[in-house]
């Protein structure tokens, strides 16, 4: 059975709310909201945290070395599947090489399944290179070229779906391996008891003094970046932006992860284990255990039916898209489906055979 931590349910949970929002009120609406950019990269910075406690808790109870791996590769590999059918059926065919965070975080694990047995210190530096090196990459890339009225577009050719994959796409590898990669690294130290780890003593502090600082080096390279030199500000630095992932950006959103679990393992995991506030952890558990399928399923419940509509008016799928409703209609649907999501998934308690996470165990445990 694998431990669960109340502080890594209510992160992801916050993530998962997080996008549902902006994602509705982005494709209903065309409004983005000020949190936008807040929910990926935490999603992405707790998939290797729970890799990390997932891959532990196998070995714990003796599964064999070559085993873990095994299993690790096949759950990368469906979820990196999953992200390839879910562009394909829901964002449709020409977006099939979007490189969503589907894709993104199904490589991840692939590549976690061999490297966590790599010391701590050789995952914190390839994290730091690849987020050194993206700036670079994508200047090399002509990453402007891939990107027309904010939207990743690339041509169905071998070099560009590469490109797209490694450095342009909407989560590249590069740089966005190194959250999940940092994630690994964090949790190996704050999860483990005794020598390497620190446990429940004060690994919290440092962990969220890191984040912190991580967090006032990204304010202060956007404060700084004005007075720079042209190449520097736009080439290494390049203001907050997701998309292309900034060194500012990537640098701050990390720090706030950081920050983030340091607060949450040091304040919600006392209580939880004491059995305090056991609604709000219930409903967090619940949306963490199942936030691939809710993540799948809000993107089917809001696009589809705008799809069908503008086809079925204009001929064209992609008609009312970002101008279907108003804002404050797109906030109350996006409230109802994440609220539906809670009452159906809890009202069906431990019988949830149908969700994506069931199929993956199915298919590849």
């Amino acid at each position: 059975m694998t431990a669960r931590f109340a502080s890594i349910d209510l992160l992801r949970a916050i993530a998962i709310i997080s996008m549902v929002l902006v994602h509705f009120t982005e494709n209903l609406a065309g409004y983005t909201p000020p949190f936008a950019g807040v929910g990926a990269p935490l999603f992405i910075f707790l998939s290797g945290t729970s890799f990390f406690i997932w891959s532990e808790s196998l070995v714990a109870s003796g599964r064999a070395d070559a085993a873990i791996t095994q299993t690790s590769v096949r759950r990368g590999l469906f979820i990196f599947a999953a992200g390839f059918a879910f562009n394909l059926f829901v964002w449709l065919p020409e977006d099939i090489f979007n490189w969503d965070v589907l894709t993104l975080i199904g490589s991840a694990l692939v590549l976690l399944a061999f490297m966590r047995h790599l010391p701590r210190e050789v995952l914190l530096l390839i994290g730091a290179v690849l987020l050194l090196l993206a700036p670079i990459m994508r200047s090399m890339a002509d990453y402007g070229q891939y990107w027309e009225n904010r939207h990743f577009e690339c041509d169905l050719t071998i070099s560009d779906v590469l490109i797209g994959y490694l450095v342009t796409g909407y989560f590249p590898l590069v740089p966005w391996l190194a959250l999940s990669f940092l994630g690994y690294a964090t949790a190996s130290r704050l999860f483990v008891q005794g020598p390497g780890g620190t446990g429940g003593g004060s690994g919290w502090l440092r962990l969220a003094a890191i984040g912190l600082a991580l967090v006032a080096v990204s304010v202060v390279l956007l404060a700084v970046r004005p007075f720079l030199a042209g190449p520097v500000a736009a080439g290494l630095l390049g203001g907050w932006t997701m998309f292309p992932p900034t060194t500012e950006y990537m640098v701050g959103m990390l720090g706030a992860a950081m920050l983030s679990l340091g607060l949450a393992h040091r304040f919600v995991d006392p209580l939880a284990q004491a059995g305090r506030l056991p609604r709000l952890v219930g409903i967090a558990r619940t949306m963490s255990q199942y936030s691939l399928t809710i993540y799948v399923v809000h993107h089917v419940v809001h696009l589809w039916p705008l799809w069908v509509y503008g086809y079925s008016e204009t001929g064209e799928p992609t008609a009312y898209w970002m101008r279907a409703t108003s804002v404050g209609m797109s906030f109350a649907l996006a409230g109802a489906f994440l609220l539906a999501c809670v009452l159906v998934l809890r009202a069906i308690g431990s019988r949830r055979p149908f969700s994506l996470e069931a199929l993956m165990r199915w298919v590849c445990d």
